[in-house]
């Protein structure tokens, strides 16, 4: 299995770690601090540094069993299995996906009790798509969400038996995916202090340490993608 670093820390920016496996459909790693693709999450891109030679990592996926595949660029060198490489992760890319990714969590607190879909977390736009038949306007949504980006909640990380999901269902807001289950413990990450936290669900992606850090958020259009279903599509202000 790869040990996700990630989980516990997401700002770590590089770790050692040594080659497991290496092949043109990617490299795996004893250790990481790439995440890879899922959950609508882009995979993390970077380089693989060690002695006499290094690699860029185009992206990061899953793999077979508990591993992370760091997929190699065209034509880069492959490390050979045992050798000891620095993980380096393209953090200005990583924050961009953190902001994102935490800008979708507050989105749902902006529509409370609405169930989620589908979404992507993209470097530049995401989305998360509602089972709503009237959403309201975009500028509505717009000025609760920046509302809570500003108000500079703190972001954390708890982990739980994953037997709370039978006794609080609620905390999944998502209709298309389920979080994994079978290791006894449950991930979930909270915004707000206290109580009563502006939310809270479980997630295995990586966010920022406090919602201030997110910057103003646009909302770019709001899409009818069926009788009910309605797209938010979210993007930075530049």
């Amino acid at each position: 299995m790869t040990e996700r670093l990630y989980m516990d820390d997401a700002m770590l920016t590089e770790c050692t770690a040594r080659v497991v496996a290496a092949g043109p459909e990617g490299i795996v790693l004893d250790r990481t601090v790439f995440y890879a693709r899922s959950g609508g999450q882009a995979g993390d891109t970077g380089r693989l540094v060690w002695d006499g030679g290094a690699v860029v990592i185009g992206d990061t996926i899953k793999g077979e069993g508990d591993t992370n595949v760091h997929v190699p660029s065209p034509g880069g060198v492959l490390p050979a299995v045992g050798t000891a490489v620095t993980a380096v992760l393209d953090m200005e890319r990583r924050r961009a996906l953190m902001r994102m990714h935490t800008t979708l969590h507050l989105l749902c607190a902006v529509l409370p009790g609405i169930a989620v879909t589908g979404g992507a977390v993209g470097a530049e736009k995401s989305r998360l798509d509602f089972d709503m038949p009237n959403p309201p306007t975009k500028e509505e949504v717009e000025a609760k969400l920046n509302a809570l980006i500003g108000e500079d909640h703190p972001v954390s990380l708890e982990w739980v038996d994953e037997s709370v999901l039978d006794t609080n269902p609620s905390l999944v807001r998502t209709l298309s995916v389920q979080p994994p289950r079978g290791t006894g413990r449950l991930r979930l990450v909270r915004i707000g202090a206290g109580e009563t936290p502006v939310d809270l669900q479980p997630c295995g992606g990586t966010h920022v340490g406090r919602t201030s850090e997110i910057g103003r958020m646009a909302i770019v259009k709001i899409e009818n993608k069926g009788k009910q279903n309605r797209r938010i599509i979210v993007a930075p202000v530049v």
